[in-house]
């Protein structure tokens, strides 16, 4: 099941079947009635306790294609978004709030998009990005002659970082006792929403900025030195956001966004007939990296411990997926730098090359606000405070984040016929080996 980068020799296509149709016309109703967290996979078993049970089947895994439709669920492009279309404060402009141009499966503050996958099975660990991501079928709408093609461009985003699934100890602390018995199972899925914090909270300065507002530490109860210097960006600098509520924002919003993404995988394994769960259950830090254990290195994400913080920072994995901020960038503002190639470089959501949803894209996307100099080095000036000051950025969050997972996994359909009451498994899953297999 080896994966393809973008620039390798054509893999044979995935075979279409009539599963796929099926999902494509299965209705949402009974996709949002029908969620439940289903656990108990092919292969598993409860030791004891009201649900003791142990499967007689051996654990079956999910193909490369039922893998892909529960991926793109998740965070498949589905062509351009719409930007944010107006602001006073920039009237006459598009305001320069997103980063990426590419709508998704699940929204983001402001058109951020600042996270993508990680999964692993029984044949390895992956990397699925899409943030930036334009596919050919860029009016998708979920329909059963373009799905094939989606599920194709998709597939060569797919890059394999080992070929062992992940390690993660069956005791806590790294997962939730009532997890150890079926999370990360043979045969399983497991996929983990990561997300660029550091990026996220630059594009949340650069947010504030636009509507002319600055950073206040209000944990250290002073300005940031520097701001009164950038008149024409922050006309009054006791307009103010404060850096605990800011910082508090962009958690939320990050959350929220790896949230939906596996709410959306979720609902489409009620469409495909396979089991699994949302849940949080399970050490991320260690997960990605920073369990501090060598036997232990879970993604293998670079990290930094310090007596001032509560948890270790994980800034990103080299070369696949590193935040914007140091030891991946010299400083902030070239992390700044970075962040406006990526708004107005080419594909960027404010560069006039980039084709999008409009009748006239070109003089759309023209029309943005570009940042000059001045106003970068206004952002820069604020996120290098924050980091000098705190030694990582941001300031009270790891700059990498995440927390929920996705599982998906075969249904050992015995366990629900012995314990639970006719109709608490769909006809999807009763009829998905037929229709898949």
């Amino acid at each position: 099941m080896e994966r393809i980068d973008e620039n390798s020799s054509p893999e044979p296509p995935l075979q279409f079947s009539k599963a796929l149709e099926g999902v494509t016309q299965f209705p949402l109703i009974q996709a949002l009635a029908g969620r439940r967290s289903r656990r108990f996979c092919l292969g598993a078993e409860i030791p004891q306790g009201p649900l003791a049970f142990k499967s007689n089947q051996k654990p079956f895994p999910l193909t490369e294609l039922e893998q892909m439709v529960v991926l793109t669920s998740m965070a498949g492009s589905t062509g351009w978004h719409y930007t944010i279309s107006y602001n006073e404060t920039v009237r006459s402009q598009l305001p320069s709030y997103s980063a990426g141009s590419a709508g998704r499966t699940f929204p983001s503050a402001a058109g951020f998009h600042t996270s993508d996958l990680f999964f692993t099975d029984d044949n390895g660990t992956y990397y699925f990005s899409t943030r930036d991501f334009h596919p050919p079928s860029e009016n998708y709408r979920g329909k059963g002659e373009q799905l094939e093609n989606h599920l194709a461009e998709h597939r060569r985003r797919i890059h394999k970082l080992s070929d062992k699934r992940l390690y993660i100890p069956k005791e806590t602390p790294y997962m939730d006792p009532h997890n150890t018995w079926i999370a990360n199972h043979e045969g399983s899925t497991l996929i983990l929403p990561v997300v660029d914090l550091a990026q996220h909270m630059l594009d949340a300065i650069w947010y504030y900025a636009l509507d002319g507002r600055v950073i206040y530490d209000d944990i250290a109860k002073k300005p940031v030195p520097g701001v009164e210097k950038f008149p024409d960006v922050i006309a009054d600098p006791n307009t103010v956001v404060p850096l605990s509520f800011l910082e508090m924002m962009a958690v939320a919003e990050c959350s929220a966004e790896i949230s939906m993404s596996c709410y959306a995988g979720a609902l489409m394994l009620q469409a495909m007939g396979l089991g699994g769960w949302a849940f949080d259950g399970m050490d991320w830090l260690a997960i990605l990296g920073a369990s501090g254990d060598p036997k232990i290195p879970g993604f293998g994400f670079r990290y930094d411990i310090s007596e001032r913080w509560a948890v270790p920072n994980i800034t990103g994995l080299r070369g696949v997926f590193e935040a914007y901020c140091p030891p991946h960038y010299r400083n902030m503002s070239e992390a700044v730098d970075a962040l406006a190639k990526r708004k107005y470089g080419p594909g960027g959501v404010y560069n006039e090359g980039t084709p999008g949803a409009w009748k006239d894209s070109e003089r759309v996307r023209k029309s943005a606000h570009h940042a000059s100099q001045h106003f970068k080095e206004c952002v820069a000036l604020q996120a290098q405070y924050i980091y000098d000051t705190y030694g990582k950025f941001p300031a009270t969050a790891p700059s990498i984040f995440a927390f929920m997972y996705l599982q998906a996994h075969h249904l050992d359909l015995s366990f629900y016929d012995h314990y639970f009451k006719p109709g608490e498994y769909l006809p999807s899953h009763g009829e998905h080996m037929k229709n898949w297999h």
